[in-house]
Parts: structure tokens; sequence; C-alpha cells
């Protein structure tokens, strides 16, 4: 997969620093909060189309659909409702909300590598965010699209908002992780599973608005996978020397190719998906975790990170010769008591790692923004 930009890269002599947006960074989940906030009774669409999105890609197994495709289900409504170029990006200016220490580490980790970003977010937002750290915008990959390039006639306005106040009057879709067909369905998650089928791939199909679905790529697991794939080779630089982040089931497999490929692979409070892909677990409120990681990977690689691991505390960082005594002090300033919990992922303690991830997870992005997805 072709990225942009990335054919003007020269060949690096160092490592990777590859990180996701939303978790380890930044503490929104901006599509549910442009949903609520441009799209009338948009919570509960945001949560209708989540539910029918999981559907589709991981129980139905939908040809051309894939886990985050949400993104693009809600372009039409977003465009009906009055939402525009401008409007996403000053909405997301207006309510980043960094985790602390996010700002330091971006900016101390381009001192000492290459840095990119992988996100399934709207570039309006990931640009917000790229600005806010000082991070280069050039070096982030996201998903592209443009709401201001499709012109909406009013019928057709009338006719997704008069869909979205169908969606909104739809009971929720639980569904048995057996099911493999609308037929295995209870009888009102199938009459809702229908509708949307209904919706989203028959009447939307001659709408304007369609548009922006088709042309709409979102960058999901696969494509993350592929990004590190590619900068990699346009960089010059072996999987052992990458160091991922993430924190989600769209960051899965970009952490099981950099594991398996030698290199660094980290949940940052991370989903269960995520948990088990990762080698490292960070279960922590501040970034300075990933700046000390960074660091130790940058001066010695993979073997080394995880003895430091092993030995986590503040005397075993500080005879390991591994992390710049600034950032002991800082870290010992942020959590003047008990350490951030940082643990090697192993197969029998992955469901117990993943039970206290989810508890930081919700306890830094709140329950309806921090469940695993």
């Amino acid at each position: 997969m072709e990225f942009d930009g990335l054919e003007e890269m020269m060949p690096f002599d160092g490592k990777i620093f590859v990180t996701d947006c939303e978790g380890p960074i930044t503490k929104n989940d901006i599509a549910f909060e442009l949903c609520t906030e441009f799209i009338e009774n948009g919570e509960k669409i945001f949560n209708i189309l989540s539910q029918y999105d999981d559907i589709l890609a991981n129980v139905f197994k939908k040809d051309g659909y894939k886990s985050g495709d949400k993104l693009r289900l809600m372009l039409p409504f977003l465009k009906a409702y009055g939402a525009t170029d401008t409007g996403l990006v000053e909405f997301s200016r207006n309510h980043l909300k960094l985790v602390a220490g996010a700002d330091k580490t971006m900016r101390y980790v381009q001192e000492i590598m290459s840095p990119f970003m992988v996100s399934s977010s709207y570039e309006h937002y990931v640009s917000a965010v790229c600005d806010l750290v000082g991070f280069p915008f050039e070096n982030a990959f996201c998903t592209k699209v443009s709401l201001d390039s499709v012109r909406m006639d009013s019928w057709e306005t009338d006719s997704i908002k008069q869909m979205a106040q169908d969606i909104v009057k739809m009971p929720a879709i639980e569904v048995s992780r057996t099911a493999r067909s609308v037929r295995d369905l209870p009888q009102d998650a199938r009459r809702t599973v229908q509708r949307l089928d209904q919706m989203f791939w028959n009447e939307m199909t001659d709408m304007q608005s369609y548009a922006l679905m088709v042309d709409t790529q979102t960058i999901g697991d696969e494509e993350k996978a592929s990004s590190v794939v590619e900068v990699c080779k346009k960089m010059g630089v072996p999987l052992e020397d990458c160091i991922y982040v993430g924190d989600s089931a769209t960051d899965a497999r970009a952490l099981h190719l950099v594991r398996k490929g030698g290199g660094l692979a980290i949940s940052f409070n991370g989903s269960k998906q995520a948990v088990r892909e990762a080698e490292i677990a960070v279960m922590s409120t501040n970034t300075i975790v990933t700046s000390m990681l960074a660091e130790a990977f940058y001066r010695t690689g993979r073997d080394a990170v995880l003895d430091l691991v092993d030995n986590w505390s503040v005397e075993g960082l500080r005879s390991s010769g591994l992390v710049h005594e600034y950032l002991l002090r800082e870290l010992v300033r942020v959590f003047p008591g008990e350490l951030p919990r940082v643990r090697r992922v192993s197969p029998a303690e992955i469901n117990e790692i993943a039970e206290q991830s989810a508890r930081f997870r919700k306890g830094l992005r709140g329950d309806a923004v921090g469940n695993p997805g």
C-alpha cells in the first residue's frame, strides 16, 4: 500500500517510532464526539452504527468491509446535518484532550528517532493533533475525506435525516458471536440489520453523498500494518528497529507485525486485542513511560527494554543506565508514590493484564469513550 509523501523520504540510519493517535496521545473518541456535536440524536446513531460495524466486520465478515468503516457510514449523516471540513477542523481543535505528557513525549521522540503516526481518525482531527504537539503532519497516516467535495440537494438532505430518525428508533443490536448470517440473529436485531442494509447498500447508492462512502478509505488494521511495512521499506530500516505504540483492535495487526519482526510492540492502556499482540503493556495516566521506553529502545533495542520492564522500579531504571536522568526525575515528580504499571505480556497473564488495561482506559478516557475497540 502506498502512502502520500513517503516517496520524498531518504533512507534513515536509525530507529523508527510509530504510534496510534487516539489512546496513546489523546483521550478523544473523535468519531463519537463529532456525531454527538453535529447530528441530531448523534449518540444513539453512533452506538447503532458501531454495533452494525462490529457485525459486518467481525461476525458476517462482509466482503470489502472492515472494522472501523463506521467512519464511512457516518459521512452522509454528518453532511446532511451541516458539517463542513472547516467545521470538523475547528471542532477538533477546540475539543482536543491530550493524555498528560503527550506533547512532551511527541517532541522528545522526534529528537531521537524518525517518528510516524497512524490513525483511523479523519485527517481534520489528526492535523489538529499534529499542530498542537508539534508533530509533522506529513508523517501522519489517517482517513482522508472532504465533506465539501460533495453537493447535497435538499431532497437528499431530507432523505438522510429521515434515515437518521429511523436509526434512532431502532433497538440495540445484541448478537451472539456464533452468528454468521442475518438468520442467526434475534428478531429485533434482524430487523435492525436488514433496515441498515437497505439504507446503506440500496437506498444511498443513487445519492450524491454515497460518493463520500465509496471514495473514503479508512485506515484500519490492515492499513496500519501496511503503513509500518511501507515506512520501514522507504526509510531503509528493518522491523527490528521499529517501535509501535497502540491501544485498540485496529492496532493489533501492526503490533503483531512489529513483535514478530523483532521490534518492540507496546500496548498503551490497550484493549484485549491490543494486549494480546503486544510484548509490553503500559497502564498509565501519563506518557512519560512511552518516552522512557522509546529512549531505552533507541539506545539498545528490544531485549534490553524487556529486561528493563522486568526490573521496573526507580532503582532498576537508574541502574540500567538506559534512561536519561531528566526522565527519571520527571517520572518521580509525576508519580511521587507508586509507579505506573508496566508489564511484559505473557500468554498466561493476557486476560489479567487486559482487565487492568481496560480499567485504566476507562478511568482515563471515560466509559463511553474508553470501551475497547
